[in-house]
Parts: C-alpha cells; structure tokens; sequence
C-alpha cells in the first residue's frame, strides 16, 4: 500500500465556535459533537483564539481513494506505530484516512512503515 507524506506541520485543537475557523484553509478537518468543536490544520492556518492547542504534528495519507467495502487499513497502520511506541492522532474522510504522528516521531514511523512493507510515494 502507498502512502503520502504531508507537507508542513499541523496543529490539532478546541475552537469555540465554528465561525473562528477558515473553511478556506488547504487543509482543514473538523469534528464537532455536543462537547466540542475540534479542528485539525497546518500550524500556520490556526486559529487565534483556539481554547486548546497541540502543536508539533506531521502525517501522511494512505494514497488514492479507498472502497468502503475494505476493512483494517487504519488498524494494520496503527498497530505497527503502536508496536513501535509511536502515539497516533487519525482523521478519516470519505475517501482515505490520515494519520497524524508527533514531530520527533515521524521518521521512526516512516522507517517503522517501510520496514512493514509500506511505501511512501
């Protein structure tokens, strides 16, 4: 399976509301539930006035678009970052799954990846 690296470094936080974010950003995923509203970004497009942030992220994407009928993608990644001590942060859409790593993790989830047969493209 392919995966692509992402450019930059991204930020996961807490907004108030959902006025305070740019729906024009590259790249934006939000979640919003009775308790919250979260926003992942690239660091640069935060916003000022978020109640929480974690800063440091960097990801990749499982590459082209996945079929709804395929299972365990996301649990096979996750597993070989979780063998390998590496904390996880994972944002799904309809068409593939990201997964975001911290910073001074990243390259040992790519060595990690590549060791399980995975290639970055």
């Amino acid at each position: 399976m392919n995966l692509e690296t992402l450019p930059g470094k991204y930020t996961v936080c807490k907004v108030s509301m959902m006025q305070d974010i740019d729906l024009g950003m590259k790249f934006c995923f939000i979640g919003k539930t009775g308790d919250e509203i979260s926003l992942v970004c690239r660091t640069q497009d935060t916003p000022r006035n978020v109640t929480e942030r974690e800063d440091g992220w960097k990801g990749f994407r499982v590459a082209g678009t996945l079929d709804f009928s395929l299972s365990g993608i996301l649990s096979k990644l996750s597993g070989i970052l979780a063998e390998n001590g590496i904390a996880l942060f994972a944002v799904s859409t309809y068409n593939t799954d990201y997964i975001l790593v911290r910073e001074y993790d990243f390259e040992k989830a790519v060595t990690a990846l590549k060791a399980a047969e995975y290639r970055f493209v």
